[in-house]
């Protein structure tokens, strides 16, 4: 057939289905006119003669030709309700019912807000408005304070799952990046100095030690995160003051890894090392100086600004030694149980990668000096809850250290000595 005939033959058949096409709107929009003026009584008139209709129906006709009619596009997600947090939390509860779900009071969490505002606030966008920076932080602190799934924290909320997870993260970073400096650091020296001399250990600006956070197996390196006890954890080590706030932490070691290995490798070792850390103020204690000190237990060094207790069988004036060194630092035992007892979420394993779990560790300790300088109450019953989850997941014990600095072991010996001829006052 000669080419040109043919396609004549066929732009007549698309001109014909053209035509029937537009016959078959012009039907339909008579008919819809025809329903408005009839009332109800034509509904039925109406479906049967569309039905009777032979052929393709009208939007198969439009798919061939290539010209189907546009449809609006809607976004659309799940309806949840927000009455709970809109109408409940921010209208009805009070002080005692945010200390207990959120760890702090109202006012604590407003400011907390506040500082954090510049880095969490959104611009609503054309699918759905954005979370405020307070319900994104009561998210976080949500799910830091319990051990909740991120599906039940959803639920509480009127969010998905997805939207918790990335609540924690969003609010563990900003306030790493704009509140860790400000809270986490030393502070008063000289008023952590009579802090510690008031418990009975003279020129001490600190106590340290490590704990271990349980997370689940890693996918690389895992067998580097299992611990002395056999799970799976990353090591947090602290340094506290006096009142059991934290003045510098370092985390992310795996479990596997010795206290005193995780301290090397710390900045803070190597100030206390270079004499940067604490300002150059040293007492005379028997015939040898001694500068400030930290305390530690006998998993760490014996240096000349750690001081840490004899092991081994000891004599009347050793045991007094180390009942000192251990009255002061209790004070960073006690700063973990507190810790852990406002945090749940450290108490069991965290399903986040293991490069984002320090940055929720850290967060947690940033909380953790913000309700202690608030005067947050630490209420009795968070301790046996947090004692009851951390149950299966018992800290490892830590071997001793047995090389000491010969300057450090004059300086213990020294002590001693003054503990033994002051023993009354302890």
């Amino acid at each position: 057939m000669d080419p040109g005939v043919l396609l004549s033959l066929i732009a007549n058949a698309v001109n014909s289905s053209r035509i029937l096409m537009l016959s078959m709107l012009n039907h339909e929009s008579e008919m819809q006119e025809r329903m408005l003026d009839c009332g109800d009584d034509s509904d039925e008139d109406l479906e049967n003669e569309i039905s009777d209709t032979p052929g393709p129906c009208t939007l198969e006709l439009l798919t061939v030709l290539g010209e189907v009619l546009p449809v609006p596009r809607r976004f659309w997600a799940w309806e949840t309700s927000t009455d709970w947090w809109d109408r409940i939390v921010l209208q009805v509860w009070d002080d005692s019912q945010w200390l207990r779900n959120f760890r702090m009071r109202k006012s604590t969490f407003f400011e907390l807000c506040d500082s954090l505002s510049p880095v969490l606030k959104r611009h609503n966008t054309r699918m759905r408005p954005a979370l405020t920076v307070e319900k994104r932080v009561a998210i976080a602190i949500w799910k830091l304070a319990t051990p909740d799934s991120y599906r039940s924290v959803g639920n509480q909320f009127g969010v998905g799952k997805s939207t918790v997870g990335a609540a924690v993260l969003e609010v563990s970073k900003a306030i790493i990046k704009l509140l860790l400096r400000k809270i986490v650091t030393l502070g008063n020296v000289q008023a952590i100095v009579d802090g510690f001399a008031a418990m009975g250990f003279p020129n001490c600006g600190g106590a340290i030690d490590g704990t271990h956070i349980p997370i689940l197996a890693p996918e690389h390196q895992g067998a580097q995160y299992i611990n002395r006890k056999g799970y799976f954890s990353m090591v947090l080590q602290a340094l506290v003051d006096h009142k059991g706030r934290f003045t510098n932490i370092h985390v992310g070691w795996p479990g596997r890894v010795h206290d005193a290995r995780v301290f090397r490798s710390t900045t803070l070792f190597k100030r206390l090392q270079q004499g940067t850390y604490f300002p150059d103020q040293r007492i005379t204690v028997g015939d040898v100086e001694m500068p400030i000190v930290i305390l530690g237990d006998p998993a760490y060094p014996l240096m000349p600004w750690l001081m840490k207790p004899y092991t081994g069988s000891l004599d009347s004036a050793q045991e007094l030694f180390n009942y000192r060194l251990s009255k002061c630092r209790m004070v960073v035992e006690c700063a973990f149980g507190r810790l852990k007892g406002r945090w749940r979420t450290l108490l069991t394993r965290s399903d986040l990668s293991q490069t984002n779990i320090p940055f929720v560790i850290a967060a947690c300790c940033v909380l953790h000096n913000l309700c202690e300088s608030k005067g947050e109450t630490f209420i009795a019953g968070w301790e046996a809850e947090a004692n009851h989850l951390a149950a299966d997941y018992a800290q490892p014990d830590t071997r001793a250290i047995r090389r000491s600095h010969q300057d450090a072991v004059r300086i213990r010996e020294a002590l001693k000595s003054s503990f033994l001829m002051g023993q009354g006052t302890v």
